[in-house]
């Protein structure tokens, strides 16, 4: 299986990862069609999200969460998703989404 990577600027799959540092730890919004929207139709959508931390130092990431999106149509789902770590740990930040037509995406971010 390819799990496929781009510029999410100019590419509707790519999932982002945004980051805001909180007093225990962090709060993780991972989005996918930020700045170009992915169609959200039965025939075409994210089916769900998948967020990952591999600690520094560590040879195996800790899945933080997955939100899966059942219902499709244009009002019905939104393919964001949010997530609380709890960690005084650097590492990185994987983000995995599927598209049933184009298959599996991914993205990381240092967390720092």
């Amino acid at each position: 299986m390819e799990i496929r990577t781009g510029d999410w600027k100019g590419e509707k799959h790519v999932p982002v990862i945004d980051v805001e540092k909180r007093e225990k730890g962090y709060h993780v919004t991972v989005h996918v069609g930020k700045e170009v929207p992915h169609p959200n139709t039965p025939e075409h959508h994210i089916a769900w999200i998948e967020l990952y931390f591999r600690p520094e130092g560590r040879e195996f990431p800790i899945m933080v969460g997955r939100a899966a999106f059942m219902a499709h149509g244009d009002i019905a789902t939104n393919p964001r998703a949010e997530f609380c770590l709890k960690t005084d740990m650097r590492g990185r930040l994987t983000a995995l989404s599927y598209c049933n037509i184009h298959g599996l995406w991914e993205s990381d971010k240092e967390l720092n």
